[in-house]
C-alpha cells in the first residue's frame, strides 16, 4: 500500500528516478527514462502493481537522510533486536540503468524481509521471470517486450505465487549488496560491474557538484537540496528538465485533478534554468539551451508548451483503468492533453531564461538568437490571441493578465538583446508592441476600484501568478498597484497562511473539485514581499515554508496545511525552483547579470 507522499525520497541517475519509501519499498520507477513506462507502479495502486522492498520483519522505527550533499539515500531501521542501515542510489550509466541497495548490520541481529515484484507497463504486464547465469553470476531476470531487468545479490529471493521473497538475518558487520539493472531485452551484458565502486563514485560526483552551491543565502542546506533535486530532474544526455518524476499524484484526494508531469514544460524548464544560473551552474544552462534549439526547431507556429524528454512532440493523454490511483484518485493519466494548449506566457519565460544565459556567458549564440528572433516575430503577428494561461485552464481561453505581462516580457527581452549585443531584429516594432501590451495590461488587467491586478480581463478575481509581475520587470515591486495586488491576494487566496493558485469556485478551470495551496505560489509571495520592501514578512514566510519540506528536504506540488500532508506530484520542480528564487530574493541577490560587453557582435564567443 502506498505511503503518504511525504514519506518518500528521491534517488536518480540523471536519466530517470525512483521513489523510495521510509519502509524500504521502491514504489515508483520508470525505466530507462523519466517518461518511460513504470516497472514499479505500486504508488498508484497496490504492491501487486510492482514494488521492491527491503525492510525488517516485525516492528521497527526508521530514520533517513541523504549522505552529505549527495543524492544517495540512507535509511536506518531500529528494531528490538538490532539496527540495520539501507543505502539506496542510482549510479550513472550509459546504455543501462541501475538501482543499487546496500544492507549493512550496525548492531545486534535483525531479520530482514526482501520482496521483488516486477510488473511492466505500469503494473499491467507480468514479465517472464527466470534464474540464469550472467557473467558467471547467478541472477534473476524479468523480461517483457523491450525491457529486461536483472536482479543481483548474495541471496536471491525465491519465487512464490508470481512474486519473489526471502527472509534472512543480518548481523552486526554484515554487508549485502543488491541491484536491479535495466537493459534493452535484446542486449546481453558483458560486465555486471563492481557495485561498491559505483556507490563511492556516485557520492563523490554529487558532492563535487554541490560544492559550487552558494552558502550566503537563508537556509543554505535547504537551498542546496533543492538545487540537487532540480539536477536529478534533468536528463543529462538530452538536457530536458521534467516537471516531476511522477504522474497522477492527486491535487485533490479522491478527485480527478490528476496529471502526468514527467515531461518538459518550456516554462518550468526555463524557470529551473534561471534558478540554476542564479546559483552559478552555467554548464547546465548550456545543455538546456541546446535541448531547446533541437526541440523547437522548425516552424514557430508549431511551438508547443511541453515536450518529451528527448524533444518528441506527441504526448497523447490516456487513462490507465487497471490502476485504482493514489488514495483512490482516478483516473490515472499518462500523456498530457495540455500539450495542445496555447499558453502565451511561455515565450516570455524562455526569453528571460535565455537572457540569463547570455549574461552568464558574457556572449551570445548565433543559433540561439536566430531561434529567438523567429519566435518573437511570430509572436508579433498573433500576440492578441486569448490563451489557457499558466495553470493550463481546461475551460474557455481568456486574456490572462499574467500571460499578457509575459508577452510584454518576451518583447522586452528581445529589445534588450538588440540594444545590449547589437543583434539583428526589428527593434522599433518590438518596442512599439512592448509599449502597446503594457498599456493594455494596465488598462484591462487592473481593477482601479479595488487597486489590484486581476486574473484575466473579464473578471475581478485575483490569481497568484500576479505575484511574479515584479520579478519579470513588468512593474516595480513597491508600485502602489502591486502593493494593492499583494493585499488582495492575502485577502482572497490565503488558506492557513499558504497561497492558493486561484479560487476554483469561480469555475474558470472547467474542472470539478477543489485543490490545496500551491507551494510555489507561497514562495512567490516571499519574493513579492521582498520586492515590496516587506523584508520581515518575507523572511518570516520563508522560514515557515522551508519547514514544509519533508525529512529529506523535498517538496510536492501542493500542501494540505490542515492535515499536514503533501499533495500532488512529487518532488515538484516548480516548488523547488521557487524556493531557490525566494531565498535569493530575501538575500538581496540580483538575477544573474554577469559580464556585459559593450557590443558583443556576431561571431564573438
Amino acid at each position: 500500500m502506498a505511503l503518504p507522499i511525504e514519506d518518500y525520497a528521491l534517488i536518480g541517475d540523471l536519466r530517470t528516478a525512483a521513489l523510495v519509501g521510509r519502509n524500504g519499498s521502491i514504489d515508483w520507477l520508470c525505466l530507462p527514462r523519466f517518461d518511460s513506462s513504470a516497472c514499479l507502479a505500486g504508488l498508484l495502486g497496490t504492491d501487486e502493481h510492482g514494488h521492491w522492498q527491503l525492510c525488517p520483519e516485525g516492528d521497527y522505527e526508521s530514520s533517513r537522510r541523504y549522505l552529505g550533499n549527495s543524492g544517495v539515500l540512507e535509511t536506518t531501521f531500529t528494531t528490538p533486536t538490532g539496527v540495520v542501515e539501507l543505502v539506496d542510489l542510482m549510479p550513472r550509466g550509459d546504455n543501462r540503468a541501475d538501482v543499487v541497495r546496500r544492507v549493512r548490520g550496525l548492531q545486534g541481529t535483525v531479520t530482514m524481509s526482501h520482496e521483488w515484484l516486477i510488473r511492466l507497463d505500469y503494473g499491467e504486464i507480468r514479465p517472464w521471470v527466470r534464474r540464469e547465469t550472467i557473467c558467471g553470476e547467478k541472477v534473476i531476470t524479468a523480461i517483457g517486450g523491450p525491457d529486461k531487468l536483472i536482479l543481483r545479490g548474495p541471496r536471491l529471493p525465491v519465487a512464490t505465487d508470481h512474486r519473489h521473497n526471502d527472509v534472512f538475518d543480518v548481523h552486526e558487520g554484515d554487508e549485502l549488496l543488491f541491484s536491479t539493472t535495466w537493459v534493452p531485452s535484446h542486449i546481453d551484458l558483458e560486465d555486471l560491474g563492481d557495485l561498491t565502486d559505483r556507490i563511492r563514485s556516485t557520492i563523490k560526483a554529487d558532492e563535487a557538484w554541490a560544492e559550487r552551491c552558494p552558502a550566503d543565502v537563508p537556509h543554505p542546506h535547504v537551498v542546496r537540496r533543492s538545487l540537487q533535486t532540480l539536477r536529478l530532474l534533468t536528463h543529462e544526455a538530452t538536457g530536458g528538465i521534467v516537471a516531476a518524476p511522477t504522474t497522477s499524484l492527486p491535487e485533490d484526494f479522491g478527485g480527478e485533478r490528476n496529471w502526468d508531469y514527467r515531461y518538459c514544460w518550456l516554462r518550468d524548464a526555463a524557470l529551473t534554468l534561471s534558478s540554476l544560473v542564479r546559483a552559478g551552474y552555467t554548464e547546465e544552462a548550456r545543455l538546456w539551451r541546446t535541448w531547446l534549439l533541437r526541440t523547437v526547431a522548425g516552424d514557430p507556429e508549431d511551438l508547443q508548451i511541453m515536450y518529451a524528454v528527448d524533444g518528441a512532440r506527441r504526448l497523447p493523454e490516456r487513462t490507465l483503468d487497471h490502476l485504482p490511483g493514489y488514495a483512490g484518485s482516478a483516473p490515472v493519466r499518462i500523456g498530457n492533453g495540455a500539450v495542445d494548449q496555447r499558453q502565451s506566457d511561455v515565450l516570455g519565460e524562455v526569453m528571460m531564461a535565455l537572457e540569463h544565459t547570455r549574461h552568464a556567458f558574457g556572449a551570445f549564440d548565433e543559433n540561439s538568437w536566430a531561434l529567438q528572433r523567429t519566435l518573437v516575430e511570430n509572436l508579433a503577428r498573433d500576440w492578441q490571441r486569448a490563451d489557457h494561461g499558466l495553470w493550463e485552464i481546461r475551460g474557455e481561453p481568456r486574456h490572462f493578465t499574467h500571460s499578457r505581462a509575459m508577452v510584454w516580457a518576451a518583447f522586452d527581452r528581445a529589445v534588450r538583446a538588440v540594444e545590449e549585443y547589437d543583434l539583428p531584429g526589428d527593434v522599433e516594432e518590438w518596442r512599439r508592441l512592448r509599449d502597446t501590451v503594457r498599456a493594455e495590461v494596465l488598462d484591462k488587467g487592473y481593477d482601479a476600484g479595488r487597486n489590484t491586478f486581476t486574473q484575466h480581463y473579464d473578471t475581478t478575481e485575483v490569481d497568484a501568478s500576479l505575484l511574479v509581475l515584479p520579478l519579470s520587470g513588468f512593474i516595480d515591486g513597491d508600485d502602489p498597484r502591486m502593493l494593492g495586488t499583494i493585499e488582495a491576494i492575502e485577502q482572497d487566496l490565503l488558506r492557513d497562511g499558504l497561497v492558493l493558485r486561484y479560487r476554483t469556485e469561480s469555475g474558470v478551470d472547467g474542472l470539478q473539485g477543489t485543490e490545496h495551496p500551491f507551494v510555489a505560489c507561497s514562495f512567490w509571495l516571499v519574493s513579492a514581499y521582498a520586492a515590496a520592501g516587506r523584508t520581515d514578512d518575507a523572511r518570516a514566510l520563508l522560514d515557515r515554508l522551508v519547514g514544509l519540506v519533508n525529512d529529506v528536504g523535498l517538496l510536492s506540488e501542493e500542501y494540505d496545511a490542515r492535515h499536514g500532508r503533501m499533495v500532488g506530484n512529487f518532488p515538484q520542480a516548480f516548488s523547488h525552483l521557487a524556493l531557490v528564487q525566494a531565498a535569493f530574493d530575501v538575500a538581496g541577490k540580483p538575477s544573474p547579470e554577469g559580464p556585459r560587453p559593450e557590443k558583443n557582435r556576431p561571431g564573438q564567443h
